[in-house]
């Protein structure tokens, strides 16, 4: 790569609104979160929900870390996938359409099925949808499925669903206030000893429409291990079919899931697009 100057380059991706920068190993950028904060700042930063770190693998074409915009570790992320994933197959001139990445939750395999310029369609196999507890983890041994979680004086029935990371979702109905304020609680509820990703889903149309607090960056407009957790959630508790693609809308835009019936794999289809680059300069 070319000298940047006496900044850090960066690329600025977004999957349904799901908005990251993107730094490679060659950038010397710090892996810290007192500079994820800095550049995630909407404010007096570039502006993201998080940062996707891009470096050499053994495994795979590339290793990816995701830090949240607060600059804790996410073990996964399958919007940032999508989005590094494109990254990789328009950088290196692929005559593949097929990139694989390294992550925190095992090596993912990922389609690149249409690509229009600055913007892809790229479907992930996002691995097994994991429901026993401890290997969630949640407190609590076996499968957390329909099962009562109690804030204060509400009563949440939910279920718990590892996408690689945790996340809780609810098909309860409630008002907007009380979902924001359920959000952030149900996220950090001692149920989870690392915290939580929560989804408030309601049936629809075959599909689901889904609300999701992510640990670590707050209301997102999209979270593509959500929506991976909330159809295998409805899945299990017969909202939703195994074996075929449903429909998954998030406040900013559709993904495609298919479930399979064992669980034991979750397809994810949906966009990648690359919004700017630049080389950021407000750093130690």
């Amino acid at each position: 790569m070319k000298d940047a100057g006496p900044g850090i380059r960066f690329w600025k991706y977004h999957g349904l609104g799901n908005d990251f920068v993107l730094l490679d190993e060659h950038e010397a950028a710090p892996r810290d979160a007192s500079f994820v904060r800095a550049i995630c700042d909407r404010h007096r930063g570039v502006g993201a929900d998080g940062v996707l770190y891009l470096s050499s693998s053994d495994k795979a074409d590339a290793k990816m870390v995701i830090l949240n915009s607060d600059g804790s570790e996410a073990e996964m992320c399958g919007n940032g996938i999508r989005c590094a994933a494109k990254h990789l197959h328009d950088a290196a001139g692929r005559d593949t359409d097929r990139v694989t990445l390294e992550t925190e939750a095992g090596v993912l395999e990922i389609e690149v099925q249409s690509s229009e310029g600055r913007e892809s369609t790229l479907k992930v196999d996002m691995g097994p949808a994991v429901i026993e507890g401890r290997r969630i983890p949640i407190d609590y041994d076996g499968a957390f499925v329909g099962r009562p979680v109690r804030v204060g004086d509400t009563e949440v029935f939910a279920t718990a669903v590892s996408m690689g990371n945790p996340h809780l979702v609810t098909f309860d109905s409630f008002p907007e206030g009380e979902i924001e304020r359920l959000g952030p609680l149900l996220s950090s509820h001692p149920l989870f000893p690392r915290g939580a990703n929560v989804e408030f889903a309601v049936p629809r149309n075959g599909g689901l429409k889904v609300r999701v607090y992510e640990r670590g960056s707050g209301w997102t407009q999209a979270c593509g291990t959500g929506a991976c957790a909330a159809a295998a959630a409805a899945a299990l508790q017969g909202l939703a079919p195994f074996g075929k693609e449903i429909d998954v809308l998030l406040p900013g835009g559709r993904l495609g899931i298919t479930v399979i019936e064992s669980m034991n794999q979750v397809m994810m289809s949906g966009p990648a697009r690359l919004v700017f680059k630049g080389v950021y300069l407000d750093h130690p």
